[in-house]
């Protein structure tokens, strides 16, 4: 799984992207609908996530951490509403934190959002965290961030040995041209990758102009 893309779907549900998912099946989407599920069910992303389902798009709910300042409960929270609203079970953690001193708060918050049904556990840490936190999750954004700052990325010798399917970087802010080094130094890195043009505050707002071209070559 070298090749991994998960998209970071952080798109309005009336947007074009979603058919352009829907005729390439990431590996994984993640559903963001106000940072969270928002605080009461969104008929039309309901909507987007059924058509996504049926297309074979897995969907995975973004839910905030906020560096261990939210609590398992409130966490697990968003995961039900994620489930009950949307029929998401996998969940896309963000803003997790990356040092030794809150493993034992993860540990707690997966504990409880696989317990409201989370099949599949993303942490994004946005660097390399302390190696523990892989035991915790099925799978770590290690890292996110632009092409300026990727090309100086020196991954840690304990990632380079573990199972690249359990690696993920997000990178924006990507000239075309620059697209294949990217998902090169991914693949060396011992990650999948994905990959953007966009910039901005949220970079993920849309698919990047080359999304099909990176799709094939991420095969």
């Amino acid at each position: 799984m070298s090749g991994l893309i998960v998209v970071p779907a952080y798109f309005p549900p009336a947007a074009d992207a979603w058919s352009a998912l829907a005729d390439t099946c990431p590996h994984l989407a993640v559903l963001n609908v106000a940072d969270g599920p928002g605080v009461v069910p969104d008929a039309d992303f309901a909507a987007v996530a059924a058509r996504a389902r049926s297309a074979g798009i897995t969907l995975a709910g973004y839910v905030d951490t906020a560096y261990g300042l939210r609590s398992p409960g409130d966490v697990a929270a968003d995961m039900r509403r994620h489930r009950d609203w949307y029929g998401v079970r996998r969940v896309f953690l963000d803003q997790v934190a990356a040092g030794h001193r809150q493993l034992g708060h993860y540990a707690r918050v997966v504990d409880a959002v696989r317990a409201e049904g989370a099949e599949f556990v993303v942490f994004n840490h946005g660097v390399h965290p302390d190696p523990r936190y892989a035991g915790l999750a099925d799978l770590l954004v290690t890292f996110e961030g632009p092409w300026s700052t990727y090309r100086s990325l020196r991954a840690p010798e304990w990632a380079t040995k573990a199972d690249a399917g359990r690696f993920c970087h997000l990178v924006y802010a990507t000239p075309r041209h620059a697209l294949c080094e990217v998902l090169a130094r991914a693949r060396r890195h011992n990650a999948g990758a994905y990959v953007t043009d966009r910039d901005g505050p949220n970079p993920w707002d849309d698919l990047p102009r080359y999304y099909r071209l990176e799709v094939q070559a991420s095969r």
